[in-house]
């Protein structure tokens, strides 16, 4: 029986998940590592640690499937996407921590360079100067390890996302490629041209020799031969890109969103690059051949299910994450609490690197079950606000909101998500999307599957959720919650 694994690599676990022919998972394993916060504002992962964990979920899945190597017809990779990555292509060593997506170390550094290349970056990238993205992560490295300029201007070393990292471990350093999706993260990719861009490279101070091959999303990213037996690696794509294609979000115009660490919309436009008035970013939806491309529109939301697992481990007002809805509903409202979690900034719309977390409206009255609660309407009023900057931006009112990742299994969440967007919220039969499609696009190369139709009939509809509230009492609520997002915004700025 052949089957597909996809290797979802995420900011606070690696999961490994074996997929049948019908889209239907067959084996599961997850393994959470360590998150590391050397300053206010950074954040670090151990390269080691994402390697280890991811091969380690690997060979648990297919052993808990009662498979081998033999049975894997390839192997698809989906990945936390702007974290950036260091490492000797010799020995394979990362010379430092990786600097994850969600760091703001290299905030002054934008600012600075915005006058200069602001608008360059967002005609050829898509995107917005800002420290999310890996190119002054990358350019931050090179400037403060000792040798490393030198040593990357000879070609000894190789950058990456996450993706690369793996590729690169898995292939024991054959390959040093990652995807489209993923290369249009960097602030470094033009995606129009769907190549580096050497005017980027250059205002940047970085070589492209660090840099890795760009390929489709399906294509022949290399072999393994670690588990026993050799294993095509066949298809590669960022987080929300592969989460939208396992949404079988290939029409104009379907949206998704996926509720994880984060939270990230994304909205199919087809071959058209649409350029926002609204904070939101123009980015490569996923591509199959080389040279061509669909694009999306994205608007990402930085902390969600990291707000639930502060609670958990900062707070200690739960000792697991599942117990969140269970406390919010002891409380018919939030009680007038609202939690804007800006750990790390603010994302789209606002782009404020410099908000921080802030909870308003509490009284001598305030319990952790009305924090708990406004922690998951938090959630919900985020992704409102980059649907409505969506929505200008496309031209398009969404009726209907495909979502999932874990948070979308709390049905207080996803009933509050319809209500302040006075649409519907579909929640599918199977909400490991992400890996879902990673596995698509594996098997869309290997031949599993015969393309994009067959592969589209397996969607399937679980849950919807429907508006109950009426329109002056959403707006109303979103009113004040764009008043405790005022009260976050600047609180870092020196």
């Amino acid at each position: 029986m052949a089957v597909i694994l996809a290797l979802d690599q995420g900011t606070t676990s690696s999961r490994a998940i074996v997929f049948d022919a019908q889209g239907n998972a067959l084996a599961f394993a997850q393994r959470e590592f360590a998150q590391y916060f050397p300053q206010p504002g950074w954040v670090e992962h151990d390269p080691y640690e994402i390697w280890t964990s991811q091969y380690a979920t690997a060979v648990q899945a297919l052993r808990e499937a009662s498979l081998t190597a033999k049975d894997v017809a390839a192997i698809g990779i989906t990945n936390q996407r702007e974290t950036a990555l260091l490492w000797d292509r010799r020995t394979g060593e990362p010379l430092c921590n990786a600097i994850v997506w969600q760091d703001r170390r290299t905030a002054a550094r934008c600012d600075a360079l915005r006058e200069s290349i602001g608008q360059t970056v967002s005609e050829r990238t898509g995107l917005v100067l800002d420290p999310y993205f890996s190119a002054t992560k990358l350019a931050w490295m090179l400037d403060r390890i000792d040798g490393a300029r030198d040593r990357a201007a000879r070609g000894e070393l190789a950058f990456g996302t996450v993706d690369t990292w793996l590729v690169w471990n898995l292939t024991r350093g054959k390959r040093h490629v990652t995807d489209v999706t993923n290369a249009s993260r960097t602030m470094l990719f033009d995606i129009h041209t769907l190549q580096w861009s050497a005017q980027l490279l250059r205002a940047f101070d970085i070589p492209e020799s660090v840099l890795p091959e760009v390929l489709p999303c399906t294509a022949s990213f290399g072999t393994t031969e670690l588990f026993g037996h050799p294993i095509p690696i066949a298809g590669v794509a960022g987080d929300q890109q592969a989460a939208l294609l396992g949404q079988a979000g290939f029409e104009t115009g379907i949206a998704k969103n996926t509720y994880g660490t984060g939270s990230f919309l994304m909205l199919n436009t087809g071959d058209r690059v649409v350029r926002s008035e609204k904070g939101l970013l123009a980015t490569i939806a996923y591509g199959f051949a080389p040279g061509t491309a669909t694009y999306a529109l994205e608007g990402s939301v930085f902390v969600t299910g990291a707000a639930v697992q502060w609670l958990r481990d900062g707070l200690r007002i739960i000792s697991d994450s599942s117990q969140i809805e269970s406390l919010a509903r002891e409380v018919p409202d939030n009680g007038g609490v609202y939690f804007v979690p800006a750990f790390a900034g603010i994302g789209a719309p606002y782009w404020d690197p410099y908000a921080r977390g802030a909870i308003v409206g509490m009284t001598r009255g305030t319990t952790r079950s009305h924090i708990a609660r406004a922690a998951l309407e938090a959630m919900a009023y985020q992704s409102a606000d980059v649907i409505a900057a969506m929505e200008h931006d496309s031209g398009v009112r969404l009726h209907e909101l495909r979502v999932d990742g874990g948070a979308s299994k709390n049905a207080l969440a996803m009933q509050f998500q319809a209500d302040v967007l006075g649409a519907a919220v579909v929640r599918p039969a199977v909400i490991e999307t992400t890996a879902l499609g990673a596995a698509y696009l594996a098997g869309l190369h290997a031949g599993y599957w015969s393309g994009l139709e067959e592969i589209a009939q397996h969607w399937r509809e679980d849950t919807r959720f429907t508006p109950r509230m009426d329109a002056a009492q959403r707006d109303a609520l979103v009113e004040r919650w764009h008043r405790a997002v005022q009260c976050s915004r600047g609180w870092a700025q020196t």
